[in-house]
């Protein structure tokens, strides 16, 4: 930045303050009681992100976990530092295929279940080099309209 020249608007307003700095505009002079209590907005980063580096958004595009809420056309947010344990739904990579279900772990098996009864579970064996875990399922975004 050493030798770099700087140049500001010529106009820079009629203000010495922007609406963030404002903590209320009240024309009659003394605020509203509710301004006690008024909260700052909900942002969905910090509501649905646990760990923005391992965090993937992924759409739907089956109707395989539909029991479970997940319907075709969802987002799902997709966290991939979180343990895949059972009963956690999840991305698994199979065959180069990704499939979105719900990991149960038995003593004798692992089982990729579908939240729907028109498709079967799938089993997996724990030497199966084509089947690969690769995150939880940790938010569905369903639009309602």
């Amino acid at each position: 930045m050493l030798g770099e020249d700087i140049y500001e608007p010529a106009y820079k307003g009629s203000k010495n303050y922007n609406q963030w700095e404002v903590p209320t505009a009240n024309a009659s002079g003394f605020t509203a009681a509710t301004d006690d209590y008024m909260e700052r907005g909900i942002d969905l980063n910090e509501e649905l992100i646990r760990n923005k580096p391992a965090t993937f958004f992924f759409r739907m595009n089956s109707d395989a976990m539909m029991d479970a809420g997940i319907f075709k056309g969802d987002t799902l947010v997709v966290d991939r530092s979180i343990k895949a344990t059972n009963g956690k739904i999840i991305i698994a990579i199979m065959n180069g295929e990704l499939l979105v279900r719900r990991l149960q772990k038995n003593l004798n098996a692992i089982l990729l279940v579908a939240e729907n009864k028109k498709l079967a579970n799938i089993q997996l064996n724990g030497f199966n080099e084509h089947t690969h875990i690769w995150g939880v399922v940790t938010f569905s975004i369903h639009a309602v309209v």
